[in-house]
């Protein structure tokens, strides 16, 4: 409700609680951008192109395309399994146009993560990983990477929601994954989910075609573990109790006498 109140000159209202709210969002709007250019300044620089294939004769040829993070200055750098592939050639762009050519650590397709490291680089900007299991509902994030090819992109939201499930291309399911609104599409995979503190809380890995801010990333503790043990052991280790399943045809007379209406089963 708006205040009208007398001013002592000629006793005619005045809106001084429309222009002290104006204000307060004035505030509030330059300290949200504050945030997120302290944040792009912070680690928009550790933030690499990956480019996987033969390399491009001309504008025309290209090959994967997606995003990283350096984690560490003597050039580790995290990305998704899924730009990588099966790729023997990676090149890593940095944002003031430096190519480098990069290899491969391990991939934990699983988890969508993998671990390169840039040949001969010394000295990089570089991200720290912070701890996802802080995270609350409604906390600013930003992603940055190179959406279809647009390079150091940043785009801004929050997180919409922890705990997340989604099915990894081994058909394992990730767990713990960040679910968040800040734009991302093609090209972002890899790239880095960043909070307001400038610590990478997750690796962006997968959108749902169709829908609107609804985007996913690995969470930065599940990052952590993978890292460590593609670090200590080229892979990662995980353990098992021999039992799997599978479906299965079953005869007719067999399905008959269980009393399925179907010839297919679960075992």
């Amino acid at each position: 409700m708006l205040d009208f109140t007398s001013d002592t000159a000629g006793d005619r209202p005045s809106l001084r609680t429309a222009d002290a709210a104006r204000e307060d969002d004035r505030v509030l709007l330059d300290a949200y951008s504050n945030a997120v250019i302290d944040v792009t300044d912070r680690v928009g620089p550790a933030v690499v192109r990956v480019e996987t294939g033969p390399k491009a004769r001309n504008a025309r040829e290209r090959g994967g395309l997606g995003s990283g993070i350096v984690i560490s200055p003597d050039g580790l750098v995290v990305t998704n399994s899924h730009v990588v592939g099966s790729s023997k050639e990676i090149r890593l762009r940095d944002t003031e146009g430096f190519v480098t050519d990069a290899h491969v650590l391990g991939v934990d397709p699983d988890t969508d993560l993998a671990l390169l490291r840039a040949n001969g680089a010394r000295d990089l900007p570089y991200a720290s990983l912070g701890n996802s299991k802080t995270l609350r509902r409604g906390q600013l994030v930003v992603a940055i990477g190179n959406p279809l090819g647009f390079e150091s992109t940043v785009t801004a939201g929050v997180v919409s929601a922890l705990g997340r499930s989604i099915r990894s291309v081994s058909g394992r399911t990730i767990e713990d994954v960040i679910q968040t609104d800040a734009a991302l599409n093609p090209g972002n995979s890899g790239g880095p989910l960043v909070s307001s503190k400038g610590e990478v809380i997750g690796i962006n890995t997968a959108i749902i075609n169709g829908a609107q801010g609804i985007c996913f990333a690995v969470a930065s503790n599940t990052a952590q573990f993978v890292l460590s043990e593609i670090i200590r052991h080229g892979h990662v280790r995980r353990a098992y109790i021999g039992v799997a399943g599978q479906t299965a045809p079953v005869p007719r007379r067999h399905a008959v006498l269980a009393g399925a209406r179907t010839r297919w089963v679960r075992c």
